[in-house]
């Protein structure tokens, strides 16, 4: 006889469930968005009073918001370590689809400004793995979508699903992330399209690089907005974006080779985001080689969205993948 403790806290409603040989024997949920670590305790000694033997703990690890999921988390593998008994995780998308019989669908969880958790199944087996995106660009497809409050987590569930995630789903990433040691950013002048022609030439031989002219143009118009970065008063970066109507388009976002993956490029997307909500655009544009590994998480974590492929765009067999990021 096997006694299963389920737990997730990675919605608003706080649940719990003792599932014994495969039956539920007790679930218990609060509905709380900020009440996880005041509830969780209790709602299990509860439980506890029903089945005090309890062989392995299951755990939803998320998707969710940070802090209420890792109330669940955290109780949970003490729990077990204080029992000395094994746990597990699950995703909590997963524990949530296993009830409805829909042969496609999307379920997805509030993550609060204006977007959701999500991932699509078909025939009860998710396709995707769980993403973050605005309410408005999920409900663009043709399926359901059972939301948090549609449809909440099955405890009783949790032990059936197959897996074992050992990894809390953090998938929207800190808002704040330190500034790059030693370097400053500042608006791009005449005085450094020299430095930045170089480093043009250097990085997008391949890639039929801007001349010094094309970068002066691009200053001297109003709808422009260019950045340089620095380091020991040296030029190492530049990025800019356009105005076009209602949307902004992300023409370059540029670091020397030498000092990539130091937060550079992460920091010129920030300002650039900012400037365009600043603007009060819709959306945002960017294309992306196909191929650049290293660019396109970055752009997938802070909202971008894949549109379409733009052949040839950088040069013969050199494809963009065209990408949105939805600010209204």
């Amino acid at each position: 006889m096997t006694s299963v403790l389920a737990i997730d806290t990675s919605t608003s409603r706080t649940t719990v469930a003792i599932v014994k040989d495969g039956n539920l024997l007790a679930s218990l949920h609060h509905d709380d968005p900020v009440a996880h670590g005041e509830v969780l305790p209790r709602l299990v000694a509860q439980l506890l009073q029903a089945e005090n033997s309890i062989d392995e703990v299951v755990i939803g690890m998320g998707p969710g918001p940070f802090t209420g999921l890792r109330v669940g988390i955290v109780f949970g593998q003490s729990f077990a370590f204080a029992r000395n008994i094994p746990w597990r995780g699950v995703c909590s998308l997963d524990s949530m689809a296993a009830e409805i019989n829909e042969p496609g669908f999307i379920v997805a969880i509030d993550a609060r400004r204006k977007e959701l958790f999500w991932a699509q199944y078909e025939n009860g087996v998710r396709v995707n793995e769980p993403q973050v995106a605005l309410r408005k660009v999920v409900e663009r497809f043709a399926v359901p979508i059972y939301q948090e409050g549609d449809v909440f987590l099955s405890a009783a569930m949790m032990p059936r699903i197959t897996g074992d995630v050992r990894e809390p789903i953090y998938i929207r990433r800190p808002d704040a992330y330190p500034t790059p040691e030693g370097v400053t950013f500042r608006a791009m002048n005449t005085m450094d399209l020299i430095t930045v022609a170089s480093l043009e030439k250097a990085i997008y031989a391949v890639e039929d690089p801007w001349s010094i002219d094309q970068f002066k143009e691009e200053l001297a118009s109003k709808d422009r907005y260019y950045l340089v970065a620095e380091k020991a008063g040296v030029v190492v970066g530049y990025c800019g974006a356009m105005l076009a109507g209602e949307l902004a388009d992300i023409l370059t976002i540029t670091v020397d080779s030498s000092l990539r993956r130091n937060g550079i490029g992460r920091e010129f997307l920030k300002r650039l985001i900012d400037w365009a909500r600043n603007k009060k655009v819709e959306a945002l544009m960017l294309e992306v080689r196909v191929g650049n590994d290293a660019a396109q998480p970055l752009y997938t974590s802070n909202g971008f969205y894949p549109l379409n492929i733009r052949k040839d765009y950088y040069g013969p067999g050199l494809d963009a993948r065209v990408m949105r990021k939805d600010l209204l």
